[in-house]
């Protein structure tokens, strides 16, 4: 399926990391878990520039450190290995240790430096991986029943109920571009990244530190926008592959085209952002929280934020209930300048507060909006021009189920 949603960007809801040129991605079984894939790999045909941003915990667990070094060395990575069922996090030197490993048995079998292997782990914090599993699993890596851009989405899941993939394409200088995405995440997210991996790869040519650059800034704006619980992993990162496959002009921020390829890269992890928001942890409705009329960018986020994150908002969302009040509570305690006698709240496109002041509105009509799959809070501040917006999910029982009982 394909859409536009700008002009002369298409979104292919049906693509995924190995959509730009050049790219393979795979993923099996193991051991790690009892019957799930568990091991899965990005491949470039060739070294590609890359930039990653990571989480804020700084209990960052040992194969961040590994994959910071790895793109240090050069500023370029072609491949990423993923285990997940155990996050080798808290793991000490011998986490350490078995990150290391785990760059190594990849890069040999691949035939590539070690250094340009990126590793990551997602799942059981406080457990050593199963290194053998991971070596036996590693060795079977190249076999065609393994090598499926579906098997390697499946691969990185931990608690998520749904696989996330998006691409779009467009033109740079006469060029067909692409821009493609896998991610997981579920439970533990909250802004400044936190529990979730997203692999973004592109065939554009793009120079390193523009490309470093256009990731923070496109992180800032929807990766770091996102929250199912207020937790912040210990093992989640972005990284960006760019292989330059494309054949176009060296994108930096002087080529004509360079807001193009940028806002592409924010469509791919907004899309992203959005489907790990929405499959949260026991989640039955995405929630989208927009903020105008602020005095700075950074106030809206904040509020937004704020919003989005308070466990009674969602509650209310998840029972259906209009209790504008609870939106108001968190625009309060946001910690940011506003005049409570100039704030509006709507849910969707129903006014509930003018003003300050409540408005009247039809109940039966809210709780019917409140039910549906996506809702969306507006609130207008009324003191500035800047805008941003949040998203997050609703807080059910069943969040509680299966948190209660994760590592058992």
């Amino acid at each position: 399926m394909q859409t536009t949603i700008k002009k002369k960007l298409h979104v292919l809801t049906n693509g995924n990391v190995t959509t730009p040129e050049g790219y393979k991605a795979g993923g099996l079984h193991c051991g790690i878990k009892k019957y799930k894939l568990d091991l899965g790999w990005i491949q470039s045909d060739v070294p590609a520039n890359t930039a990653g941003v990571y989480t804020t915990n700084q209990f960052q667990a040992a194969p961040l450190h590994v994959t910071k070094e790895s793109i240090a060395v050069e500023n370029k990575i072609q491949a990423i290995l993923v285990n997940s069922g155990v996050a080798n996090a808290c793991t000490g030197d011998k986490g350490l240790e078995d990150a290391y490993e785990m760059r190594h048995l990849f890069a040999s079998k691949l035939g590539i430096e070690d250094h340009l292997v990126a590793v990551t782990s997602t799942g059981l914090i406080g457990t050593h991986l199963p290194m053998e599993k991971i070596k036996a699993g590693v060795s079977e890596s190249d076999k065609s029943e393994h090598i499926d851009t579906d098997r390697f989405e499946k691969a990185i899941l931990t608690t998520d109920t749904c696989v996330k993939h998006i691409a779009v394409q467009f033109e740079i200088d006469g060029k067909k571009v692409s821009i493609g995405g896998a991610a997981k995440g579920s439970g533990m997210i909250h802004p400044n990244m936190a529990t979730m991996l997203a692999f973004v790869t592109t065939d554009a040519n793009v120079e390193q530190e523009s490309l470093s650059n256009a990731l923070k800034q496109v992180t800032n704006k929807t990766y770091n926008m996102i929250t199912v619980d207020g937790d912040s992993s210990t093992n989640d990162m972005v990284l960006v592959m760019a292989n330059g496959k494309a054949n176009n002009a060296p994108l930096n921020e002087n080529h004509p085209e360079w807001e193009k390829f940028l806002d592409a890269l924010e469509q791919v992890s907004q899309i992203l952002a959005k489907k790990i928001a929405r499959d949260g942890e026991g989640a039955t409705k995405l929630v989208e929280v927009e903020v105008k009329g602020a005095q700075s960018e950074e106030a809206a986020r904040k509020i937004s934020k704020t919003i989005i994150s308070s466990n009674l908002v969602k509650t209310a969302i998840y029972g259906a209930d209009p209790n504008w009040g609870r939106i108001v509570c968190a625009i309060g305690y946001s910690e940011q300048p506003i005049l409570p006698e100039k704030v509006s709240v709507a849910l969707g496109p129903i006014p509930v507060v003018e003003n300050g002041l409540p408005l009247y509105f039809d109940e039966e009509v809210a709780k019917d909006y409140l039910q549906q799959e996506t809702v969306s809070i507006v609130v207008d501040l009324q003191q500035g021009e800047a805008s941003a917006t949040a998203w997050g999910c609703d807080l059910t029982y069943d969040y509680v189920k299966i948190n209660a009982s994760y590592r058992t």
